[in-house]
């Protein structure tokens, strides 16, 4: 579809007029907590034993890697949201600066992969605290947990920002315990723990014990490890200064993936050998306090782990919301669900929650077939997401006046590294007959609703 040249050339603009009616509830310390605790998710915590245990101790490397890459993503994301703050973020953008067709797929797209998350955390809460209440059935859980959040969002979004605020501080607090206890343990300055020296990461077969292609499944563990961090922006459009929360929130996104991501999986592969069972399972941090001696770790990581859970369930219900109702009031989807009341977009809420609720029973349908094409279609959505948020930005480079930006990409070429990036871990998804099923399904569900995007716009022209 061809455009018409954007006529911006002041240096930012109020938000956006799809999101008149939301209010602007949230306070600079709940983004500020949000983007903190954003990084620090159960991908991190469980997940990242996948990763350890296929690259050895070069995990290191692979989320060093793949944190960089995210860094660049979100330095992009940041300049563009500063310059139009929207709910709709960057299909917003995408609508703006590529067309109205790629608005409307890379939108809907995210809005998928946050409804199946909010399915999949529920049902991972669920279990946990069915570990601790047998008595009560798994799908008992289930329901409690989607109708207490779906009441929380349908409530002003001053209460996303409260439960975000202090999940996030419990996140925080519980990473940087893990860093401060396996620092001390690494200088041998923990009462009866001796310093492994580099044991773990010279022995059991070196630092890459599996050649480069384990260090590349360790990269796409890694890569979807940093999942979700994007929420933030959208929050941003309703908190009280747009364009200052995004800046500081993007500003500090580097040293926050270089602390916990980075810095765990250091402290992890020198205090535990990788090709230890339990780093896998239960999962590398409850094998490294163990390994310490620490009392009730699988227990306390539990419960951890549970509120990281709730957390991204929690920001996936706001954040699906909030983009099904950009996605509407620009005309990409059934207009009731546009509407406002009480600065909340509470149909964009129940839409989203029905959706994640459908998805958890389709868990226990079809688990091996519906569900299963499900967390295949968004297994690679999130590297779609990135793609187009660089492309996004750098037609948007073209007529805005960044230097006066409260928040820019470094060097604009950067931007090009970033999606050469992007494209070769698609590449590198073909390698694994796994990750291969996620990225032609999720290639599927792109090309369906890209071409539904272009008929839907050529209608409307």
């Amino acid at each position: 579809m061809p455009r018409t040249p954007s006529p911006e050339t002041a240096p930012a603009r109020p938000p956006a007029p799809e999101d008149a009616g939301l209010s602007h509830g949230l306070k600079q310390r709940h983004l500020s907590m949000i983007a903190l605790g954003g990084v620090i998710g159960a991908g991190l915590f469980v997940g990242s034993g996948a990763g350890i245990a296929a690259a050895g101790p070069a995990v290191v490397l692979a989320f060093a890697a793949s944190g960089l890459l995210v860094m660049l993503v979100m330095r992009m994301l940041g300049e563009m949201s500063a310059a139009r703050p929207a709910s709709g973020s960057f299909s917003v953008h995408a609508d703006r600066e590529i067309g109205p067709w790629a608005g409307f797929t890379v939108g809907w797209l995210f809005w998928v992969l946050l409804c199946v998350g909010v399915a999949v955390e529920a049902i991972g809460a669920a279990g946990i605290v069915s570990g601790w209440f047998p008595a009560v059935p798994s799908w008992a859980w289930v329901a409690v947990f989607m109708a207490f959040f779906c009441l929380t969002n349908l409530a002003a979004v001053r209460n996303f920002g409260e439960f975000e605020f202090w999940f996030a501080a419990v996140k925080v607090l519980a990473i940087t315990a893990f860093l401060v206890i396996g620092v001390l343990a690494i200088c041998g300055l923990l009462p009866g723990t001796p310093a492994p020296g580099l044991s773990n990461l010279t022995g059991h077969g070196g630092f890459l014990p599996n050649g480069a292609s384990g260090l590349i499944t360790g990269l796409l563990a890694s890569v979807f490890a940093y999942g979700g961090l994007e929420t933030v922006t959208i929050a941003a459009a309703e908190s009280e200064d747009p364009r200052r929360s995004v800046a500081v929130a993007v500003r500090t996104a580097m040293w926050r993936i270089a602390l916990f991501y980075v810095g765990s999986m250091a402290v992890i592969v020198t205090l535990v050998p990788w090709d230890d069972p339990a780093v896998v399972k239960p999962g590398p941090y409850v094998a490294v306090l163990d390994a310490l001696g620490i009392p009730g770790a699988a227990q306390l990581m539990n419960a951890v782990v549970l509120i990281a859970l709730l957390s991204a369930m929690n920001a996936n219900i706001y954040g699906s919301s909030r983009m099904a109702h950009s996605l509407v009031a620009r005309g990409h989807g059934p207009r009731p669900l546009a509407r406002v009341s009480g600065g909340v977009p509470r149909r964009a809420v129940l839409a989203s929650c029905g959706f994640g609720f459908l998805a958890v029973l389709l868990s226990y349908w079809w688990p091996e077939t519906v569900f299963s094409w499900l967390l295949n279609m968004v297994g690679a959505a999130v590297l779609v997401v990135w793609a187009f948020i660089c492309a996004a930005q750098l037609r948007m480079r073209r007529h805005l006046r960044t230097a006066e930006l409260p928040v820019r990409m470094w060097v604009p070429y950067l931007t090009y590294l970033a999606l050469a990036a992007i494209l070769a871990v698609l590449v590198l998804m073909t390698l694994d007959p796994a990750n291969r099923v996620q990225l032609y399904f999720t290639a599927g569900l792109t090309a369906v609703l890209a071409a539904a995007g272009y008929l839907r716009g050529r209608r409307a022209g």
